[in-house]
């Protein structure tokens, strides 16, 4: 019998942050949830990071992702933009290892040619790909939960293509468990 597992997909920010859950059996995905923590009210930056904390840590015990798959920020012209977005992303990756989750971390651009086979698709064309894909009757207004969603399914796609390999907990799992690689 296939192993299950959760995916959660984040797309931080610090406007929005969005969000979006997938099961995975085997070969086959199905769809859970996606939705966005709206933080445009509020005027401290900080209570901004708390509140994505707080409710990625919420969503991990809630669901039990066995892994967190993050967008990672953009390299942007405006280096304040790029400073809010790492530290939205900082705090929601410190909520997963709050909680031993494993992070991998994805560039837009491979986010979205994992799902539509185009790097420079937008939004739009991402979002439609994934309401093919997992059937979805309808899509949100705000698109910033099918990018956490589609981060979700970038790492689906990408842990496929990996099947048979072995993963490690660091340098001395890897010495332990390859030997015979080492030349001494």
């Amino acid at each position: 019998m296939a192993k299950e597992k959760i995916i959660l997909g984040i797309d931080p920010g610090t406007t929005i942050m969005g969000f979006g859950l997938i099961k995975v059996v085997g070969p086959k995905m199905t769809f859970i949830q996606m939705n966005e923590l709206l933080l445009q009210k509020y005027t401290d930056p900080y209570t901004k990071l708390k509140l994505i904390f707080e409710r990625t840590v919420e969503l991990i015990d809630t669901y039990h992702p066995d892994e967190v798959a993050i967008e990672a920020p953009f390299f942007g012209k405006n280096v304040q933009s790029m400073l809010k977005l790492g530290r939205a992303q900082g705090v929601a990756m410190a909520a997963a290892l709050s909680r031993e989750v494993p992070i991998t971390e994805y560039l837009p651009k491979k986010i979205k040619m994992a799902i539509t086979g185009n790097g420079n698709a937008s939004k739009e064309q991402v979002a439609k790909m994934l309401q093919s894909l997992l059937q979805l009757k309808t899509l949100p207004k705000n698109l910033d939960s099918t990018d956490g969603l589609a981060a979700a399914v970038c790492h689906f796609y990408n842990s496929a293509q990996v099947v048979g390999e072995k993963s490690y907990s660091g340098w001395g799992a890897f010495v332990s468990q390859n030997e015979k690689r080492i030349k001494k």
